[in-house]
């Protein structure tokens, strides 16, 4: 996609960014859109919405020179004009072009950001397609609605298109036609026209709003407002008749309502409502030049360095305290020992409120990826004939910005899957009794300092038994004897590279690429998948992910002469055991804990540091880690404390080696390996 000339890099972003808000906003009204059309109800201000949406769009990309996306966006504006003026009726086929146009701009957008080139004769394809939508059978009749209501000629002259047609439309419906004549102070009225107008919206639908022309008062102005509303006609008499209607001193007064549509006479039904009269505005309430929004876009990679920056303060500060503490040692609790006791306290304080703020500005709701899998369902239920519903629980959790991104794919292909693997064919689910209509439950929560993200369907469930015959085509020595295999055994492979239960191959599955994949990507953003399955009843992925993985604290354990670090957010206890209580389970060590069979791990097996060394005192430290439900005891020799830690990277060569998360420094300067406590869940935990 061309640009202006000389267009630089910051701009590029920033056109990048707010062209991206514009679109995830365009498709997340289009999906209500879509939501109403199927539910038979109509909001035109949601149209509208989504008119301005395209309308700035075209602005915006026309600005900075993308011709493509501005053309698109012309003639994807010129549809959306049509449907607002009801020249076009709203239509599946209507939705559809809308959120193909969303997924064109998205790829545009992509493009820009160095990414595949989108073709022009795609571009030209769609927008014929947008073209051909606006052509459609134009939404009028044989005969004019307006003629089956006595209207004040004056007042049909001056509507614009749109409001007649929203009259029109609402004459359709069969509406009730009320006017409500208001008069208010001449230097308050926009106050009170503003409130008289959201709680009539709460009644029906403002079609107009017009200065009146039947009366003048000195020092005020009056209004004529048409309201459409599906009540009856004692319900709309008795709220408009209700003092409470209008929030302040206004009084409304109601008089009867009649039926337009089968009324040969009048249609409008008159109200009063006056405001009294209040004194002229304070002199600086008259004008502001205050930016409404109180928004600033801020680019990740800033955040990113602004952490880096906290991190290595912190690894500062745990020095100050270090050296604060030497001093109180070696000179006493007096002095200039006292001096940097209280400077590394405020120190700390402020250094937490920082870290705190940062977090709170890397954080982003789930909503954004949640809309897009609506998009997805939409669109795979249309192409395959399956009637599915999403709910969705838990929109505005908020995770790190950058886990959020790489949890996309994931998503998607545990929706794929639950599409093409769960949700039985209408006809098929017809005959067991269940609903025509599938249901996938998305439901997000915070769990302490993790998130939980639970995607269920009510399909057929996972055949246990079809599983166990493709477990017998495998040969692994990881796996155990397939007679001997539990059902979470048999889950698990589910998650192997290549396996897949489908004999074809189609556009959704049977390629055995997908499940793997996530495992893989949750792996890396420190997190944990498990799968719960019942035939006939459906199955739930359960994801647990980390809040964040920029600024974290974790416990600083010694293992063979090797310091190692644990997430805090994953330890839920520490215990002191006797070395005989350790028992072996099917090759397995573990250890009683009130009741409760905890299955053990040693760092040293697990990294082939060698043999651990004979504990003479016969008593070992066990660390209880947890992630969802499950638990596991880590083995350790000692513990060092506890720290705020940066993890860095270990870079691509080192990147795949299961149980390491990365590493950090220390404020010794010492570098340390940080353990992923959901790969050693997975690791450990494969067998019941």
């Amino acid at each position: 996609m061309e640009f202006v000339d000389g267009i630089s890099e910051k701009a590029l972003g920033e056109f990048l960014s707010e062209a991206q808000e514009i679109v995830e906003n365009l498709n997340r009204d289009i999906l209500k859109l879509d939501d109403n059309l199927k539910r038979g109800f109509n909001d035109p201000d949601l149209i509208n919405n989504i008119f301005r949406f395209a309308h700035s769009l075209k602005g915006l990309s026309g600005m900075f020179g993308a011709k493509s996306m501005a053309d698109f966006s012309h003639h994807l504006e010129n549809v959306l004009d049509a449907l607002r003026l009801g020249r076009v009726r709203l239509t599946a086929e209507v939705v559809d072009v809308l959120f193909e146009g969303t997924e064109l701009f998205n790829r545009l957008i992509a493009e820009a950001g160095d990414g595949p080139l989108v073709p022009e004769e795609h571009v030209a394809q769609m927008i014929a397609r947008v073209d051909h939508a606006a052509n459609l059978a134009a939404a009028g009749e044989q005969s004019n609605p307006l003629d089956q209501v006595d209207l004040d000629p004056a007042l049909l002259s001056v509507l614009t298109e749109y409001e007649e047609f929203r009259l029109i439309d609402n004459i359709r419906r069969g509406s009730k036609l009320v006017k409500v004549h208001a008069s208010f102070d001449l230097m308050s009225f926009d106050e009170g026209l503003a409130q008289l107008t959201a709680d009539l919206k709460a009644i029906g639908e403002v079609i107009t709003t017009l200065p009146s022309s039947s009366s003048i008062i000195d020092g005020g102005i009056e209004f004529d407002i048409l309201l459409g509303s599906q009540h009856d006609a004692k319900i709309i008499e008795d709220k408009l008749s209700d003092p409470g209607l209008v929030v302040g001193d206004v009084e409304s007064r109601g008089e009867a309502v009649v039926d337009p549509v089968d009324m040969p006479g009048p249609a409008l039904a008159s109200v009063q409502v006056d405001a009294p009269q209040e004194g002229k505005p304070k002199e600086e309430e008259l004008y502001s030049l205050r930016s409404v929004s109180q928004t600033v876009r801020v680019e990740i990679d800033k955040l990113d360095r602004l952490m880096n920056i906290v991190g290595e303060l912190v690894l500062a500060r745990t020095s100050i305290q270090d050296l604060s503490e030497q001093l109180k040692s070696e000179k006493g609790f007096s002095g200039l020992a006292v001096d940097l006791y209280k400077a590394a306290r405020n120190l700390e304080r402020r250094l937490d409120e920082l870290q705190t703020g940062i977090m709170e500005v890397r954080m982003v709701p789930l909503s954004q990826s949640f809309e897009k899998l609506s998009r997805m369902i939409r669109k795979l239920s249309r192409s395959a004939g399956k009637s599915i519903e999403l709910k969705i629980r838990g929109a505005d959790t908020e995770l790190d910005k950058l886990i959020v991104e790489d949890l996309a794919d994931p998503l998607m292909h545990i929706m794929r899957n639950a599409f093409d693997h769960g949700i039985e064919m209408p006809e098929e689910r017809a005959r067991v009794g269940k609903s025509t209509t599938g249901i996938i439950n998305v439901h997000a929560y915070q769990k302490g300092k993790h998130v939980v993200i639970e995607i269920a369907d009510d399909g057929r469930g996972i055949d246990f038994d079809r599983l166990r015959e493709k477990a017998r085509s495998i040969e692994s020595q990881d796996l155990p004897p397939v007679d001997e295999m539990t059902k979470r055994d048999l889950l698990s492979l589910l998650f192997l590279p290549g396996f897949s239960t489908s004999d074809g191959v189609s556009e959704l599955s049977g390629r055995g690429v997908g499940l793997d994949v996530v495992k893989t990507n949750i792996a890396n953003l420190s997190g944990m998948i498990d799968v719960h399955s019942e035939v006939d009843r459906g199955t739930k992925f359960t994801i647990t992910l980390p809040i964040t993985l920029a600024i974290i604290r974790v416990l600083i354990i010694h293992v063979l002469e090797r310091n190692y670090a644990i997430p805090l957010s994953s330890v839920l206890e520490i215990v002191n055991i006797h070395s005989v209580d350790i028992h072996t389970i099917a090759r397995r060590e573990v250890v009683e804990l009130r009741g409760q069979t905890l299955p053990l791990l040693r760092l040293n097996s697990a990294f082939d540091l060698g043999p651990s060394p004979e504990d003479d005192a016969g008593q070992v430290y066990v660390v209880v880690v947890g992630l969802a439900e499950n638990r596991l005891g880590v083995l350790v020799d000692g513990l060092v404390g506890q720290q705020d830690i940066v993890i860095k990277s270990l870079g691509r060569s080192l990147s795949q080696v299961p149980g390491i998360a990365g590493a950090t420094t220390l404020a010794s300067q010492e570098t340390i390996l940080v353990l992923d406590v959901a790969a050693l869940f997975s690791e450990t935990l494969t067998r019941d």
